[in-house]
């Protein structure tokens, strides 16, 4: 595979979208995290409704990547206001 079809490919599967907020680097980091949540999310929905995770096991990664989340919220000392579920 080529350079130019591997960047086609990963901003497929990896969409990066602009950032609007206060720009600083705490930020800008926690946006990064913030969108590679998503992407894992969506992709374990997805793995959920083909069938290919049982409901419990989709239930528990997402739960895993949301600790993941919040725990780069805590070390990065983003105050935003962000609800504990």
């Amino acid at each position: 595979m080529n350079e130019s079809n591997r960047i086609i490919k990963d901003n497929f599967l990896y969409p990066r979208h602009r950032y609007y907020g206060q720009i600083t680097p705490e930020n800008l980091v926690f946006n990064a995290n913030l969108q590679e949540f998503c992407q894992k999310v969506t992709y374990i929905s997805c793995l959920e409704t083909s069938g290919k995770l049982s409901p419990d096991e989709a239930y528990q990664q997402i739960k895993q990547v949301w600790k993941q989340l919040k725990k780069s919220k805590k070390e990065l000392g983003i105050t935003a206001n962000i609800k504990d579920v």
